[in-house]
């Protein structure tokens, strides 16, 4: 935690630098070449990240089509002009509300998995897919695949997500236990090809625990983390997005552990990240992750809001900052940093 009245002797001697001799002496100036600052864009929720070769694909909610930023550098997002590659239909399950594109390249073809809804009535809001064969996935033609569901469980689904694992792939998204559910919690399905279930749904996690509770009980935005031990890790978004306390918590799949056993995953008690008041950074959630340039490090991405009371609305904006790994194989994300800060680029850039 950075002690706070050393911050504010930093704002105070950056501000003031240059009015004269007396002045605090203002830190030596940094190679603009090497740093960036948060945030990446002035609004976008529900970032995500796709990196192929040395080229970085980068999706967000924008409500009303998938639009894709294509950039050879994270830190210089804001340069890459946005495409609009689909614009849902006028009308239909899939016209309204579209939530939390993600893009995923698998056996060959590239994917963008969505949410949308019928109507502004929230309840709608299913799970969604795009096919598109062209080798670079500005270019090519998304066909609509349809809505991605257990038969079984056609209700409330958001935040669809792929975990590839042992030759298998698994759908995991946020979902409810029935129509009248107001609880989200965090479902996983084998999938029998990149549009179609191929078990039932299995529950792996449902709000436990204070943290996950604040507006309303809330496990969504799952995404998977490879450990450097080859662990598999999900982390989740935690608690109501209308809540300053959004937050991060984590699970953990056991060693060649079966991610359809719910006793195989083990749940973090405590959230992995959370608001920083100190810093302004309220509601940190809905991340993703990336290595950087040269494959050296790993990154985080997330959306947050820089003042209290925001909420789910406009405010919120795309930040990413670095982080490690613990003794454990687990992510040490640290805090949600000051997007005042200066930090240094990924390598590689």
């Amino acid at each position: 935690m950075k002690n706070i009245s050393w911050l504010l002797l930093l704002i105070f001697s950056v501000s003031c630098a240059g009015k004269g001799k007396d002045s605090t002496v203002a830190p030596p100036p940094v190679n603009a070449d090497t740093t960036f600052s948060n945030p990446l864009l002035d609004g976008g929720a529900d970032p995500w990240v796709y990196k192929n070769g040395n080229a970085y694909y980068f999706l967000c909610t924008n409500g009303g089509n998938i639009s894709i930023r294509k950039t050879g550098a994270m830190s210089a997002l804001r340069e890459a002009t946005p495409k609009v590659v689909w614009t849902p239909p006028a009308t239909g399950p899939n016209s309204r509300n579209i939530w939390a594109p993600e893009l995923h390249r698998l056996n060959g073809k590239w994917y963008l998995y969505y949410t949308a809804g019928a109507s502004p009535d929230l309840s709608t809001q299913r799970l969604f897919v795009l096919e598109n064969e062209a080798a670079e996935p500005l270019d090519g033609v998304w066909k609509d695949k349809g809505k991605i569901f257990d038969t079984q469980a056609d209700w409330f689904a958001i935040d669809g997500t792929v975990l590839t694992y042992k030759n298998k792939s698994y759908f995991i998204w946020s979902g409810q236990i029935s129509n009248k559910d107001i609880t989200q919690r965090i479902y996983i399905a084998e999938m029998e090809n990149p549009w179609t279930l191929k078990s039932a749904r299995v529950q792996i996690s449902m709000p436990d625990y204070a943290w996950e509770k604040n507006g309303i009980p809330v496990n969504e935005g799952p995404e998977i983390l490879q450990g450097p031990n080859g662990q598999i890790i999900l982390v989740y978004s935690a608690s109501s997005c209308g809540t300053d306390d959004y937050a991060l918590g984590m699970l953990r799949l056991k060693e060649n552990g079966d991610p359809l056993n719910p006793a195989d995953w083990s749940k973090s008690e405590k959230p992995v990240f959370t608001k920083s008041v100190a810093n302004s950074v309220y509601g940190p959630g809905h991340n993703g992750f990336f290595k950087s340039k040269d494959g050296k490090e790993d990154w985080i991405i997330y959306h947050a809001n820089p003042h209290a009371g925001q909420g789910c609305g406009g405010a919120r904006s795309p930040r990413m900052q670095r982080f490690t790994w613990k003794a454990d194989g687990t992510p040490d994300f640290g805090e949600p940093l000051n997007p005042y800060y200066k930090l240094r680029k990924p390598s590689g850039e």
